[in-house]
């Protein structure tokens, strides 16, 4: 299960209800004691999705500790998806982190850290694992993909995976796929068979066969079941070609991608400058795309500061209806809009109610509510 927080939804520059583009997930096991939503927070590490100037200040209005952050994935070298990185390592530092970091990001990204980390003699009291992206990518006629596995427990991973998009600068997107598994003790049929609790069991359930007291061989295979459960969401930076991730979502459960324009006013930027094209997507792009593929969920975000946070599509002001309207007018699957501090909970394991299919994708509410 993976749990989507906005911390930023605005493109370019921030607004008074917007700021600029930051996503955590959490990586919630449900396997776990209790219900994920009792869950200690210990065992709930996330990721950060791109890091815009202000994010350290959005995360004080949520539950997110920076001791339980995993992993930061930068999509590109724009501001507004990297200008608060320096801050909130530096805070990270502060608040007494003393365990790595791994930082997923262009090469840009690294050199940006160490001239902050020179000017300003700041200290990281912890290790930070760069990996550059441009490292990680196959060459352009391989079938392989750039892709990072953090095993967050013995049965707990998150595989990211790395598809390049199309944008002024270069520009990623990341593939989140959750997989845990289980073993389950069939305790029924140990006590059908005359096996009494003991240091057996537990062996067994580790996959380990044994041999009882009396001679008889036990195979872990015959008395564990295995669980398996895997969600796969997909988070796009910018890009004015959602088709470049055609392979990105093959059995996603979730689509997260920029809609910084409606598609006439995308049209209208580029007649006005023709040298100059923005190089992002409209909802309408997007929708297509996802309509067009069989997409069940799509997430828009990263609008433009022009659009307004009411949902009225007769106004004559840009706002939210508009760019529902671009969407809706070529997408039938299940659409949501971004707000700073929404959050989703994506379950791709989830069953279906109902023939329901938006089960797997559930609106949570605002985390600024949570206030501490």
């Amino acid at each position: 299960m993976l749990k989507l927080t906005f911390l930023g939804t605005s493109a370019g520059v921030p607004t008074k209800q917007r700021n600029v583009t930051a996503l955590a997930v959490e990586c919630l096991n449900p396997y776990s004691s209790g219900t994920n939503q009792q869950q200690n927070k210990k065992s709930r590490p996330w990721v950060l999705i791109d890091c815009g100037e202000g994010t350290q200040q959005q995360l004080l209005h949520t539950k997110l500790s920076l001791h339980q952050l995993t992993a930061i994935c930068i999509t590109h070298v724009h501001g507004d998806h990297c200008y608060g990185l320096p801050g909130l390592l530096a805070s990270a530092a502060m608040s007494g982190r003393t365990a790595p970091l791994m930082l997923l990001a262009p090469k840009a990204i690294e050199a940006l850290l160490e001239a902050i980390t020179l000017t300003t003699e700041l200290y990281f009291p912890f290790a930070i694992n760069f990996m550059a992206i441009e490292d990680l990518l196959p060459e352009p006629d391989s079938k392989n993909k750039g892709q990072v596995t953090i095993g967050l427990d013995n049965q707990h991973q998150l595989v990211i995976d790395i598809h390049p998009l199309s944008h002024r600068v270069a520009s990623y997107g990341f593939g989140l796929t959750q997989a845990i598994s289980r073993r389950t003790l069939n305790t029924n049929k140990l006590t059908v068979d005359g096996i009494p609790a003991s240091a057996l069991w537990g062996k067994l359930q580790q996959g380990n066969d044994v041999m009882t007291e009396d001679g008889r061989k036990l195979r872990s295979v015959d008395y564990v079941d295995n669980e398996s459960q895997c969600t796969k969401v997909v988070v796009a930076g910018d890009n004015d070609t959602p088709e470049c991730l055609s392979a990105a979502v093959v059995d996603a459960d979730l689509l997260v991608h920029e809609a910084t324009y409606t598609n006439d006013v995308l049209n209208k930027i580029q007649a006005k400058k023709p040298d100059f094209d923005p190089m992002h997507s409209s909802a309408q792009l997007v929708g297509r795309f996802a309509q067009s593929i069989g997409l069940k969920n799509l997430i828009l975000t990263h609008f433009s500061a022009r659009y307004q946070g009411f949902d009225d599509r007769n106004s004559s002001t840009p706002n939210m209806g508009h760019i529902r309207l671009d969407a809706d007018s070529v997408y039938q699957g299940n659409l949501w809009l971004a707000a700073d501090f929404d959050q989703y909970m994506v379950n791709g394991a989830a069953e279906l109610a109902d023939g329901k299919e938006n089960s797997r994708v559930q609106y949570l509410g605002a985390a600024r509510d949570e206030r501490k």
